[in-house]
């Protein structure tokens, strides 16, 4: 994978993880509705920002 493919990807797991974070902060500001929903939305942030994390690391290690 080229460094180009590389920053698009970053572009769209940057995306996703955006989004999981406003979930999460949405399912927040909802409390205590919705309460047994908090499991599931986290794990999907921590997802989502587990792989962003990794594609910064890989595309600073391309770009080295």
């Amino acid at each position: 994978m080229d460094i180009e493919e590389r920053k698009a990807q970053l572009k769209k797991l940057n995306a996703r993880a955006t989004q999981a974070k406003m979930d999460l902060h949405d399912l927040s500001e909802e409390l205590p509705t919705h309460w047994e929903k908090i499991p599931e939305v986290a794990q999907r942030c921590f997802e989502a920002h587990v792989l962003l994390m990794d594609a910064r690391k890989a595309l600073a290690a391309a770009e080295a």
